[in-house]
């Protein structure tokens, strides 16, 4: 729209409002003037600001909007330093957040006297001067040479206004004219005020300058920003889709393209790393920067990389990857093992197979997450810490008794150093599944695209129970770790005696007797048994053979018992075959009692009466 067309809008909107006021027609025309006048200046005022926002000289000075430095992308750290990238710095639409200046309280105009700056800004609904730009920043400056910028000061209102322009003393920012002079601005029309500056170091310096009209105060922040380091990374850094559990890894290669040696720190959060964390990289000079991305959930992973310079002042790099499972499973998620015989095992398959294009590494698992994996390895790390405290005390009070008796070995240092190692296995130990029953080979292996691994698990029970345990199975490109339910049962050997009780009645004393009892096997293999030695004293009076063997299954075993009783009385004695793989022994009761020989007289005296001198004799019955 030209100019001649806005003035004539404007005449027309002016027109109108005057007369329905009641103003002359000389007044009115006098007010149109006026009123074009402004407009036309306001059209000069903006257009002048859009050419000097597209053109600069190689020797002036830019000004822009105030950026915040805290955390910003490294494209807009670069921009803001205005360094080798003057065209971009010069539009100021590009940034997100401005710094405006501070307008004070509204004066009070019977005050005739300067306004003191207010500590903290007021804003109000309208300003009646507009500043362009809202902040002064002085680039690329050179020490001791004398910079210039200029600030335009737009009179917003519908009349004319006064405004007192005013600056602090201060060795390296000056006004160009007269300090703290009151100046008459048009409505519309802008004023024109120049700042120098002459730095003495290449460092950042900060100043403010400050516009007080009859209503209101503008304070506006000057600033010069000295030499920066400014690293050349990406805004943001894109990784291509991951597996879950796998890495992926890219490598930057940064520059220094500020004017200033580079003291760094970098960090990142996980599943990312970068590496070097730390150093330093002088003016144009180059280094490799890895960053790493090393998922252990899927989905979508934000996370920012902050570079820390030494100044203070810290950029950010947005990290992204985005993570998949395999398509990796089980051939089954719950395994029952045939009853098995104790000391025997047996066992089964399960088969993992990778249906992905990618080579994945398996581990069978004890716990069912790494979390739960970590709060095993700090206990057994805190044992290992109670016990080297405790080892140490010991050793501590075990070297004061040699030192008094004049002996003293010092094996503290040897101690504590077999502590560390065992901390140090646990660390390191990859907790891979360990059963007292349960068995699984291989442990860990690699599978190959579009293939499969057969996996042996084995049974061996120890008792006659049933036993449960949970195998996990950890595979490189899948988030959760697989679960493999285990159950089996053990069961003994079933031998059993022909008959469990051998009642010998009452036997005499110092006579020998023989019986026999078989061992059946019922079982469907060998059982092995061996005799248990009774330990009292009538037992020691028996004698079984054999003491061991081996039964086939469904045959007997005939044992021979001979006993030959020295001890008179009652007994009962329980004997004891053990069958390996059974949980109770095959038990043979034996009772019975043994008596002495019984004497009968069939007269209770004998008498011989008188008899003559000589031999003498008679017959008695003994029974």
């Amino acid at each position: 729209m030209s100019i001649d067309h806005n003035i004539a809008v404007s005449h027309k909107s002016c027109e109108e409002q005057l007369r329905e006021l009641g103003f002359s027609l000389k007044k009115r025309r006098l007010l149109q003037l006026f009123e074009a006048q402004s407009l036309i200046l306001t059209t000069l005022s903006k257009m002048a600001s859009e050419f000097l926002k597209k053109t600069s000289a190689p020797g002036r000075l830019l000004s822009r909007i105030k950026m915040n430095s805290q955390n910003l992308l490294p494209s807009l750290f670069q921009w803001e330093k205005c360094l080798k990238k003057k065209e971009e710095a010069s539009t100021g639409g590009q940034t997100k957040e401005c710094s405006l200046p501070r307008i004070g309280p509204l004066l009070d105009k019977s005050e005739t006297g300067p306004e003191p700056l207010p500590s903290k800004p007021v804003t109000t609904k309208k300003n009646l001067f507009q500043v362009s730009p809202q902040e002064i920043v002085f680039q690329n400056f050179l020490v001791h040479q004398v910079s210039e910028m200029i600030l335009y000061l737009v009179n917003t209102g519908k009349s004319p206004r006064s405004v007192r322009i005013t600056m602090e003393n201060s060795p390296h920012f000056w006004l160009v004219g007269s300090n703290d002079a009151y100046r008459r601005v048009r409505p519309g029309a802008r004023h024109i005020v120049r700042i120098q500056f002459t730095p003495d170091e290449n460092k950042d310096y900060s100043h403010e300058l400050t516009c007080t009209s009859g209503k209101e105060t503008i304070v506006v922040p000057i600033r010069a920003i000295g030499a920066r380091p400014i690293l050349d990374f990406p805004d943001q850094l894109d990784f291509p889709v991951c597996i879950v559990k796998c890495s992926n890894e890219k490598i930057l290669l940064v520059q220094n393209t500020g004017n200033l040696e580079a003291h760094y720190e970098m960090s990142t959060k996980s599943p990312f790393s970068v590496v070097p964390a730390r150093g330093t990289l002088g003016i144009g000079e180059t280094m490799e920067v890895t960053v790493k991305y090393q998922p252990l959930t899927t989905g979508d992973h934000d996370v920012p990389l902050v570079v820390r310079y030494d100044t203070g002042e810290t950029i950010q790099t947005k990290l992204h990857g985005e993570a998949i499972d395999l398509n990796i499973g089980l051939s089954t998620y719950s395994m029952e093992l045939e009853k098995t015989y104790i000391t025997m095992s047996c066992h089964k398959t399960v088969v993992i197979k990778n249906r992905s294009d990618t080579t994945a590494h398996f581990q069978w698992k004890t716990y069912p997450n790494e979390e739960e994996e970590n709060q095993r390895k700090m206990r057994l790390y805190h044992l290992h810490s109670l016990e080297k405290e405790v080892w140490l005390k010991n050793l501590l009070k075990e070297k004061d008794v040699m030192e008094e008796l004049g002996t003293c070995e010092d094996r503290t240092a040897i101690l504590s150093d077999m502590v560390d190692k065992e901390m140090a296995k646990v660390q390191q130990d990859p907790m891979l599944f360990s059963d007292d029953v349960f068995f699984i080979e291989p442990l860990e292996g690699e599978i190959g695209p579009n293939s499969s691994a057969k996996i042996k698990v084995t049974f061996k029970p120890q008792e006659a129970l049933e036993y449960r345990s949970v195998a996990y199975c950890n595979i490189s490109g899948h988030e959760m770790r697989l679960p493999l339910k285990l159950r089996g049962e053990g069961t003994g050997l079933e031998v059993e005696l022909s008959c469990h009780t051998l009642n010998l009645g009452n036997i005499y004393v110092n006579t020998t007797h023989a019986y026999e009892v078989d061992l059946i096997n019922k079982s469907l293999i060998d059982a092995h048994f061996t005799f248990v030695p009774p330990t009292t004293h009538v037992a020691k009076c028996f004698e079984l053979a054999p003491r061991k063997g081996i039964i086939a299954p469904s045959e007997r075993q005939t044992i021979q018992i001979s006993f030959k009783a020295t001890v008179l009385g009652v007994f009962d004695e329980e004997f004891q075959f053990s069958v390996a793989g059974s949980p109770m022994p095959a038990a043979l009761r034996i009772k019975g009692c043994v008596d002495g020989p019984n004497l009968h007289l069939d007269v209770k005296e004998i008498n011989f009466s008188d008899i003559a001198f000589g031999e003498c004799s008679l017959g008695l019955d003994v029974e």
